[in-house]
Parts: structure tokens; C-alpha cells; sequence
């Protein structure tokens, strides 16, 4: 059987992925080195729109890419993914293409690889920032005695504490402004989704919240939404406090405070991703509260 030349492929159909792609996506994840992480796809398939291209040997899935709509203020764009023995053939091109499309005048935003960033800055966006993966093990009280109890903790004055269920419409208030664009669809699902989610309060107002998500054998800080370093830090002590797993965290590069207690810590850096915007100069919100995204699909 011949491979289908460059020509065919980028002639082959984009569909819309649903929940019974879970398998082929984690597939196509495993294919480029990447956790499986159904557990994601299944957040990101409900809550947002997949797209995909059939892989034309009948293996599973040729690509993939996501759109995570935020009504329209914002789409971020993410997991543009490419088998590897399709890869360098348009697919990917092709594909953001079709979500440039489909959303219409809708500002996007996404995260970018050093691999990915030359596409995506030929087709115009623009790089507005960057995130700073940090990664490994967190050593509690490394820095300064962070909290080792999981419950209710005080940390650097800053009181958190497990989010209860009617905590959600507070925790979207805070986070509207932040974020800069409505996302209760996601955070509806985050109680589902998370192993935990911890809140910081005071005098009985939310000043901060955080989720912790598996993801492979690593647990996943994010979003990480915080008035201030400290509560930041207080959030990510009290995470890290219920697990005995590998933390990992997508940190917003101007934290540098942040991103140096969680080396002294024990976290380690990894490669990091360009944060890129199309049809707006900026990410919407207050990047001085906004520490960590959900993932980086999500935006």
C-alpha cells in the first residue's frame, strides 16, 4: 500500500471529534511522547470542540486539534497533534486553518512549543508572553515551613481551605475578571475533573482557588488563580500536601517570585511554551491574579 502523497492528505476530511475518540486521541498523544491523559480529552471533548483527520492507513487518528470557546471574547486553541509518520505533510497548517474558519472574528489564543511557534506565527499570531513548566517533586516547608496538613491550613496569613459545593458561584465571580472571559462551562466540570480543588479566603470572601488533576503518574496544578504570591504559595503548599505524586505547573513567566519558591521547593524547570494571540494585542483579565492555566489547551 502507498503512503498517500502530500497532496491527498491535505485533501482528507476534518471532522468534529466526540467522547468516543478518547482512545484514538490518547493514541495519537502516546504517538508524540505525550501521557495519554483520557482523563483531559474527556474534559476537553465536553467542554470544548475537537477536530480531527482519520488516519488514511486506518490506524486511528492522522491529527487533532482543539477549541476551547469562551463566548466570544476568546477561543483558545490547543493539542494540535500530528502523527509522526503524517507529520511535516500540511496537516497541521491545515487544520488551524480550519478553526481560523470556523470561529470567525473571534480573538484566539494559545500556547506554542518551540516546534509549534513558526507556524503559528505564519499564519499571524502574535507572541504575547510565556509559561514556565516546572515539574517534580515538592518538598514541604523547602522554602519557608510550608503546611503539611490538608485541611484547613494558614500559610504566609493566608487561610485555604477544600472548596465546598457552594463555593462554585463565588469561585466564577472571582475568577470572570481574572481570566478576563466567562469559563463557568469549565468550571462547572472542575469538581469532576480534579482530585482536589483548595480555596484561600478572607474575612469570608475567596481571594484565591486551585485544582490538582492527575495527569499519567504526575498530579497537575491548575488554574491557579491568586490575589497575591503568597496565597499562591499557600494554595500550592495545601495541594501538595493531599499527594505523594510528581507536581507539574504551567506558571506564568512574570511570577517570578512564584516560579523561584517552587524550585526551592524541589520542582525542576522544563521546556517551556510561548503564549501567542490572534486578532487581540493581549490576553484578556489580570495577568497580576492569573498564575496558572487550567491547561494550556484550555488557555
Amino acid at each position: 500500500m502507498h503512503s498517500p502523497s502530500p497532496h491527498s492528505l491535505v485533501d482528507l476530511p476534518i471532522r468534529r471529534l466526540d467522547r468516543g475518540d478518547l482512545v484514538p486521541c490518547a493514541d495519537l498523544c502516546e504517538d508524540r511522547g505525550w501521557p495519554r491523559d483520557e482523563h483531559r480529552w474527556g474534559l476537553l471533548l465536553s467542554a470544548g470542540t475537537g477536530y480531527g483527520i482519520d488516519a488514511p492507513d486506518g490506524k486511528g487518528l492522522a491529527a487533532t486539534c482543539l477549541t476551547m470557546p469562551y463566548g466570544s471574547d476568546l477561543t483558545a486553541v490547543g493539542m494540535l497533534l500530528v502523527a509522526e509518520r503524517y507529520g511535516r505533510r500540511g496537516l497541521a497548517r491545515r487544520l488551524m486553518r480550519h478553526v481560523m474558519e470556523a470561529v470567525g472574528d473571534t480573538p484566539l489564543a494559545l500556547y506554542a512549543t518551540e516546534l509549534g511557534r513558526p507556524l503559528y506565527e505564519d499564519l499571524g499570531f502574535s507572541p504575547v508572553g510565556r509559561a514556565e513548566r516546572v515539574g517534580g517533586r515538592f518538598k514541604a516547608g523547602g522554602a519557608d515551613g510550608s503546611p503539611s496538613r490538608p485541611n484547613t491550613t494558614t500559610h504566609s496569613s493566608v487561610t485555604t481551605r477544600p472548596a465546598a459545593a457552594d463555593d462554585l458561584q463565588a469561585l466564577v465571580r472571582l475568577d470572570l475578571p481574572v481570566f478576563g472571559a466567562d469559563r463557568t462551562h469549565l468550571l462547572a466540570r472542575l469538581p469532576a475533573f480534579s482530585d482536589r480543588i483548595q480555596v484561600a479566603e478572607e474575612d469570608g470572601e475567596l481571594v484565591g482557588y486551585a485544582a490538582l488533576w492527575p495527569s499519567g503518574q504526575t498530579e497537575v496544578v491548575g488554574p491557579l488563580i491568586a490575589r497575591d504570591t503568597a496565597t499562591a504559595q499557600a494554595l500550592i503548599a495545601a495541594l501538595a500536601a493531599t499527594t505523594d505524586r510528581p507536581l507539574r505547573a504551567d506558571v506564568d513567566a512574570r511570577h517570578k517570585e512564584l516560579l523561584g519558591w517552587l524550585l526551592e521547593s524541589g520542582l525542576k524547570s522544563h521546556p517551556g511554551t510561548t503564549v501567542m494571540t490572534y486578532g487581540i494585542p493581549d490576553l484578556p483579565g489580570d495577568a497580576a491574579r492569573r498564575f496558572a492555566p487550567l491547561t494550556l489547551a484550555t488557555g
